[in-house]
């Protein structure tokens, strides 16, 4: 069996989470068969991937060989050399400023803060890409109209971000065969996949770096600020308290790892009736205000609860490029304050 065979079979190993085969991908370092024995070395930076490969590997080559040895080298690991979040490595070299948008809990609309953040900022003329971090939930291609779009990868091996409205795009939801492909990953694997769309991904020169977290306080966020010098963070609530409790747990993370809090953003601060114009506050009321006093950081606007928001969300369409001009101003005043926040304007 030589290994121009074996090299065949192996271009249908797809490598975990990139729809790219390891083949393509140059993962495979070495090809040693030897009589009903063959010995495999890859050179993968994911240890946690790994078993993953292996198992994929024994599957397509268990016809033709009794023995199959697969292993990897340990040196060749760059991305499990994580930095901490006192000196942060800074995968995003290309960035010149890296914002973060988190939230303590799910269901407040960081997603929608995040991607009307990012075209705002492109509308004002910088160069900006939206990273999906939130890889069990990552909505934003479908509140940028390119949720039909499929993960597309250029001569340099580089994965292509899409584009609309003036911003790049990279998601997992680019990814996954269909919409609703679940994600059953373990944490280690879900921030692997995140360094490699930091490094792997064909970014360009960018003014900003916007990252939808995932909400909560777990290794994402943790493993972000390891891995980027974050420039301002952005915290999303909504008046209600629940909610409000999740995010003093946010706020009090980024304080103690010293992540620097850009401001709040209270979301679904009410409800606008689309037949009278009145505004119910159906979540309650100073919630954002409470927090910003509470831990000394700027509140940085308000975004109601509108029929509009909702529906353009949902066809792709920002409200902040598509919106009538009460709308789209919610999402310029929060991004120019936070820009002058961060010393910008």
């Amino acid at each position: 069996m030589n290994k121009r065979f074996i090299e065949k079979r192996l271009n249908s190993v797809i490598y975990p989470g990139l729809d790219k085969d390891i083949m393509t991908l140059k993962t495979v370092k070495k090809i040693e068969p030897n009589g009903n024995k063959v010995r495999i070395e890859l050179a993968i930076s994911n240890e946690s991937v790994f078993e993953t490969i292996e198992s994929q590997i024994i599957d397509v080559l268990n016809k033709d060989f009794e023995h199959i040895d697969v292993s990897f080298n340990p040196k060749l690991k760059p991305s499990l050399n994580y930095g901490n979040t006192a000196k942060p490595n800074n995968r995003a070299s290309y960035a010149k400023y890296i914002i973060a948008v988190t939230s303590g809990k799910g269901g407040v609309g960081k997603s929608t803060v995040s991607v009307n953040l990012s075209v705002a900022l492109a509308q004002l003329g910088y160069k900006v890409g939206l990273l999906d971090a939130d890889v069990y939930g990552p909505n934003t291609p479908r509140m940028i109209g390119v949720n039909e779009e499929k993960l597309e990868w250029n001569d340099e091996n580089k994965m292509v971000p899409s584009e609309n409205f003036g911003i790049k795009l990279m998601s997992v939801g680019l990814t996954t065969p269909s919409s609703d492909t679940p994600l059953v990953w373990r944490s280690s694997v879900a921030v692997s996949a995140l360094i490699q769309f930091l490094e792997d991904v064909a970014w360009g020169e960018l003014d900003f770096l916007v990252i939808d977290m995932p909400p909560g306080t777990g290794d994402i966020q943790l493993t972000m600020a390891q891995e980027l010098p974050i420039s301002a963070s952005v915290i999303v609530t909504t008046p209600q308290a629940i909610s409000t409790d999740d995010v003093s747990r946010a706020v009090m993370m980024f304080k103690d790892i010293g992540v620097p809090i850009g401001g709040i953003v209270e979301n679904m601060s009410f409800f606008i009736a689309p037949d009278t114009g009145a505004a119910y506050e159906i979540f309650g009321s100073g919630g954002g205000e409470m927090i910003a006093n509470r831990y000394n950081i700027p509140l940085l606007g308000k975004i109601p609860l509108t029929m509009s928001i909702r529906q353009t969300s949902d066809e792709g369409r920002p409200a902040v490029a598509t919106d009538d001009a009460i709308q789209k101003e919610y999402y310029l005043s929060i991004t120019r304050n936070l820009l002058v926040q961060m010393g910008i304007l």
